[in-house]
């Protein structure tokens, strides 16, 4: 497929202020690019433990999962930047809370998508993280830390996944069971035919997201490239 002209137009504004990072910052925004996803994504729904969630946040970042979803509807997430470590810098993440089902809204957007919907549930003999089918794009849904999963979360569900335990203890911590989980289908993605990574578009739109993270007050440097161009009789539009 060509390449836009926006896409050009945005390569180009990358390019300028990447001047403005180290080189190890560059290097490793364009080593970890490059293990970044969209295929498998992460829903928490009504978290409120900030920890357990900002755990995840981390856990996400670190498997190069790009996207996470958060339910808000009796709940606020606020992060924790301790446990989170900066990784929200990293990632793109959706709030939803401006219906009464904020569960459906999001669930219903992520279909739409073309996401297949697994709900996390010891209570489901269903499949394992070594037996989920990987032919669709993943939305791994987690829920509340006492109760679980929402009735409407589990109806919307087109798949259910638990980890397999051994134990006396009922479930593990939501932040326990995110990092099995996340780790064990990102390593079955890696070794499988499936086509998982970012598409070009996607990889710049992140790149510029991160670059834009680092640099102290971007927004003058960009303004200032955006006028140089605009007098060299060149047209760009803003990207934010």
């Amino acid at each position: 497929m060509q390449a836009s002209p926006e896409y050009f137009e945005k390569l180009q504004l990358l390019e300028y202020l990447e001047q403005f990072i180290s080189d190890n910052k560059k290097n490793l925004f364009q080593k970890n690019i490059t293990n970044r996803t969209r295929y498998l994504t992460i829903v928490l729904e009504d978290i409120f433990q900030p920890h357990n969630a900002s755990a995840v946040l981390r856990t996400c970042d670190c498997f190069g999962i790009q996207d996470v979803h958060i339910i808000e509807n009796q709940n606020k997430y606020e992060v924790n930047p301790d446990v989170a470590l900066g990784s929200t810098k990293w990632l793109n993440l959706f709030k939803y809370n401006n219906t009464g089902e904020n569960t459906t809204s999001c669930l219903q957007k992520l279909k739409e998508q073309g996401y297949r919907i697994v709900a996390t549930t010891p209570h489901k003999n269903d499949f394992t993280p070594e037996t989920l089918p990987l032919d669709n794009r993943i939305a791994l849904v987690f829920g509340t830390e006492k109760e679980g999963l929402s009735k409407v979360a589990m109806n919307l569900a087109d798949d259910f996944v638990r980890i397999p335990m051994y134990g006396f203890t009922e479930s593990f911590n939501i932040s326990v069971s995110a990092a099995l989980l996340v780790r064990a289908l990102v390593e079955r993605l890696h070794q499988s035919s499936v086509k998982w990574e970012l598409s070009q578009e996607e990889i710049l739109d992140i790149q510029l997201s991160w670059v834009r993270a680092v640099i102290r007050n971007p927004g003058p440097i960009e303004k200032a490239f955006l006028n140089k161009l605009n007098h060299s009789g060149l047209k760009i539009q803003r990207f934010d």
